[in-house]
């Protein structure tokens, strides 16, 4: 019996390991990544958010929908366990907090400004920027998983890094963003949809 615990011990920390990639694995990742992201238009995606506190003994957990369309548009629209959505469109962030309407200028904040960005970009999966980021890259079972340090110390004082997972189509799977307390929001998704048509009117507010 306690041979068989070990043996099922073993098989999980090996599915759930992850091992430094080679730099060629590195290049060919970032290569797939790259040309996947230049040719998404639209996605479409249904999501499972977990917000992670120390102080809290379980995940607060949310169901949503985010859109993105080319360049810069992007919703992110939460129906459970409450109705709340925010959209970044034209250096603007507007909030609907079920029904309750607001918004805020984000273009002359340095910092939301590059919060946007890199929102934008985390969901393509486009941050191979190393004039921005530490970057370092690892295998975990069939998926990759990329972890981006920002170097702006300003920045890294709200957020500590992404960790953005890639299915091996080279699509982004999972973001987890993590914060200099070590708590984090980490947001799984499903039934992506890519190049389908998207009317603006998805992100009017």
């Amino acid at each position: 019996m306690r041979n068989l615990v070990y043996l099922l011990w073993i098989l999980v920390y090996t599915a759930n390991a992850q091992s430094e990639m080679s730099a060629t694995d590195a290049q060919a990742l970032e290569a797939k990544v790259k040309k996947a992201s230049n040719t998404t238009e639209t996605i479409t995606s249904s999501f499972k958010q977990y917000k992670h506190m120390d102080f809290l003994s379980n995940d607060i957990e949310s169901l949503g929908k985010l859109s993105f369309k080319a360049p810069n548009l992007v919703k992110w629209e939460y129906t459970e366990p409450f109705a709340y959505s925010v959209i970044f469109k034209d250096d603007v962030l507007y909030i609907n907090n079920e029904g309750n309407k607001s918004d805020m200028d984000i273009g002359s904040n340095k910092l939301f400004k590059q919060l946007n960005q890199l929102i934008t970009n985390s969901i393509k999966g486009d941050l191979f920027d190393r004039t921005q980021f530490h970057i370092n890259y690892f295998k975990k079972g069939s998926v990759s998983e990329v972890h981006f340090a920002p170097k702006d110390e300003d920045f890294a004082a709200f957020i500590k890094a992404f960790h953005i997972t890639f299915n091996e189509n080279g699509e982004v799977t999972e973001v987890k963003m993590l914060e200099p307390t070590n708590d984090y929001t980490r947001i799984v998704f499903k039934d992506r949809k890519t190049n389908q048509s998207l009317p603006d009117a998805v992100f009017a507010h």
